[in-house]
């Protein structure tokens, strides 16, 4: 017999807990990857938007490296 009578409901109720947080994290995990793919595929779609105003414009490619507010150009 244990010390504590609602031990054994303690230790089941922490079992249950713990299951659970499995099958939620296995969800979990699936809408964090379906949501990187969104943004992943939102990405590629601007970038194509960008590419295709500039060519219109006749702009040369955006540069990626921004200058730092402190250096001379």
């Amino acid at each position: 017999m244990s010390k504590f009578p609602d031990e054994t409901s303690r230790l089941t109720a922490k079992m249950n807990r713990e299951r659970l947080a499995r099958a939620e994290r296995e969800a979990i995990m699936e809408e964090e990857a379906k949501k990187a793919e969104a943004i992943r595929k939102n990405m590629v779609r601007l970038r194509e938007l960008r590419l295709a105003k500039e060519a219109l414009r006749g702009a040369e490619p955006a540069k990626t490296e921004t200058p730092s507010p402190g250096s001379k150009q």
